[in-house]
C-alpha cells in the first residue's frame, strides 16, 4: 500500500512527468502493451496461472495510469462480478449441455446425420458442418475430442486423407465457437455491448457470417491438409460413445432447442404482432437462461437407463469443466474494466473522432485489437472480452447504436478473436495432439486456416454492414 501510495504521488507530483499530458497519455499505451507481454511471458515462460497474470497486470496498469489506489481493487471486482452476473450462468449451463450430447451420444448421432446427408463425395464438407453444428453450445476443444474418433472412422470409410478430415472439422468448429452464443466469447462481447436482450439477433447474423467460413475450412482442408504427416498414437485415449439408437430429432434437440426459443423470441420483440402478455412470456421462455434450462429437461429423454443419476454425472463434468473458463472470462472483465478507467479510450475515443473513423473502419479496428489480443495471449474468449470492453464507450461516438450495428461489432471482434491459433492457445494442441500432427504441419495448417477464417469472416461483415 505504501509502495502504492508513493507511486501514485510520483506521478502527479514529478516534475519530469508532469512536463505534459500528452506525454502520459502516450505512456498509457506503452504501458498496456507492457501489461499484454506480461500476461504472455507470466504464463509461457514462468508458468504463473493466468488468472494471477491477469490481476497482476489489471494493478499495474491501474497503478501506473494514475488511477486512485484506494479504488483499483473495488473496479477489478466490480469488473469481474458484472461479467459473471450477465454470463455465468450461461456458461455454466452450456458446459452442461455440451456433457449431455458427449455422455448421450447425440453428438455422434448428429454427426452421423450430417454424414450421411452429404454422403461421401463432400467429407470434408459434412466434418465442417458437423463442427459448426455441435460448436454453438459445445467449446470446439470438447468437440473435437468428442469427434476425434468420428473424424478416423469417416476418413477410413470414404479413404480419404486424415488430415483433410480433421482440419476441416477444426474449421467447422473454431467458426461458430467464435462467431454464434452460447459459446462465452460472443456471449461475453453481447454483454459488454449491452446485446443482452439482443441475443437472437447475435446468432442469427453469427450463423450467417459463418457460413463462408464454412466453404473456406473445406477448401484449405482439402488443398492444404492432404499430404501433411500424421503421427499414429496408439496410447492416446479416446472415450468411445456409442449413440445408443438414439432418434435424431432427440439428437438434435438440445443444441436446437435454445436456439429456437431464443431466436423466435428476439423476433417477436421486433414484428410487433404478439400482445403485451403474449411478449412476456416468450421473453421469459426465450431467455438464454431459461431456455438453456428447459435444454437440460428435455435431455432427461436422452438417457433411457438412469436418466436421472447419469444427468447429475453431466451437471458435475460441465460445472468442472467450465470452472477455470469462468474464473479467466471474469479475470479478463477485471482487467477491461481497468483499462476502461485509463485515458486509453479517451484517446482512441479522440483519435477516432480526428481521423473521421467511418463505420467500416471501426468494424477493421475492432478486429485488429481483437487479433492483437488473440495472437499475443491465446484465449478467443479473453480476447473478445477484452476488445468489446475496450469499444464499448466508444460506440455512441462512431455512431454504433443500434442492436445490428453493435451485432456486427461483435462480429468483428470474433473474427478478430479467430486470428490466430497458435502454440499458446490450448484449441492448438487439441487439434494436432488429436489429429497427429507435429508442430510444423500444424501452424501449417490449423494455425494458417485460423487467420484465413478470421479474415474472410471480417469481410463478410464489412459487407453485411454496407449493405444494411
Amino acid at each position: 500500500m505504501v509502495i502504492g501510495v508513493l507511486i501514485e504521488y510520483f506521478l502527479i507530483h514529478s516534475p519530469i512527468l508532469s512536463l505534459s499530458h500528452s506525454l502520459i497519455n502516450s505512456m498509457i499505451i506503452l504501458v498496456v502493451f507492457l501489461a499484454i507481454a506480461f500476461i504472455v511471458v507470466s504464463s509461457t515462460w514462468f508458468k504463473l496461472h493466468p488468472l494471477a497474470g491477469l490481476l497482476l497486470a489489471a494493478l499495474g496498469v491501474g497503478i501506473f495510469a494514475g488511477l486512485p489506489i484506494d479504488k483499483l481493487a473495488e473496479t477489478i471486482g466490480k469488473g469481474f462480478g458484472e461479467l459473471m452476473s450477465k454470463i455465468g450462468l450461461m456458461v455454466i449451463l452450456g458446459c452442461v449441455i455440451g456433457a449431455i450430447l458427449d455422455k448421450s451420444g447425440a453428438a455422434i448421432k448428429v454427426a452421423d446425420v450430417i454424414l450421411k446427408l452429404f454422403g461421401e463425395k463432400y467429407p470434408a464438407f459434412a466434418m465442417s458442418v458437423i463442427g459448426a453444428i455441435v460448436g454453438i453450445p459445445v467449446f470446439c476443444d470438447s468437440g473435437f475430442i468428442i469427434l476425434a474418433k468420428l473424424n478416423k472412422i469417416v476418413a477410413k470409410k470414404v479413404n480419404r486423407p486424415l488430415g483433410t478430415i480433421a482440419i476441416a472439422l477444426s474449421g467447422g468448429l473454431f467458426a461458430t465457437h467464435t462467431l454464434v452464443p452460447p459459446t462465452p466469447g460472443p456471449l461475453s462481447a453481447a454483454g459488454n455491448l449491452y446485446l443482452t436482450d439482443s441475443v437472437g439477433l447475435v446468432i442469427l447474423v453469427g450463423l450467417v457470417v459463418s457460413i463462408p467460413s464454412l466453404f473456406v475450412s473445406t477448401w484449405f482442408a482439402q488443398k492444404f491438409a492432404t499430404n501433411v504427416e500424421i503421427i499414429e498414437d496408439n496410447d492416446l485415449e479416446i472415450s468411445e460413445v456409442k449413440s445408443n439408437n438414439l432418434p435424431a430429432w432427440k439428437a438434435f434437440m438440445p443444441i436446437l432447442l435454445p436456439i429456437l426459443l431464443i431466436a423466435f423470441a428476439s423476433f417477436a420483440k421486433i414484428s410487433h404482432v404478439f400482445s403485451e402478455e403474449v411478449l412476456h412470456w416468450l421473453s421469459f421462455l426465450g431467455s438464454p437462461l431459461v431456455s438453456f434450462l428447459l435444454a437440460i429437461g428435455f435431455s432427461y429423454t436422452l438417457f433411457p437407463e438412469k436418466p436421472a443419476e447419469k444427468l447429475l454425472t453431466c451437471f458435475k463434468s460441465g460445472i468442472e469443466h467450465c470452472g477455470t473458463t469462468l474464473v479467466l472470462v471474469g479475470a479478463g472483465g477485471a482487467f477491461g474494466a481497468i483499462l476502461k478507467e485509463t485515458a486509453l479510450k479517451d484517446m482512441i475515443s479522440d483519435w477516432l473522432l480526428a481521423n473521421q473513423t467511418s463505420g467500416v473502419m471501426f468494424l477493421v479496428i475492432a478486429f485488429l485489437v481483437a487479433a492483437f489480443f488473440k495472437t499475443a495471449q491465446g484465449s478467443t474468449t479473453t480476447s473478445m472480452v477484452l476488445t468489446s470492453g475496450i469499444l464499448e464507450p466508444l460506440t455512441t461516438t462512431v455512431g454504433f447504436t443500434e442492436p445490428l450495428d453493435l451485432t456486427l461489432l461483435v462480429m468483428a471482434v470474433g473474427s478478430g478473436a479467430m486470428t490466430v491459433s497458435h502454440a499458446n492457445d490450448a484449441w492448438f494442441w487439441v487439434v494436432s495432439q488429436f489429429t497427429g500432427l507435429n508442430q510444423r504441419d500444424a501452424y501449417r495448417t490449423h494455425t494458417l486456416l485460423s487467420g484465413l477464417q478470421g479474415i474472410v469472416s471480417l469481410i463478410v461483415v464489412c459487407l453485411i454492414y454496407l449493405i444494411f
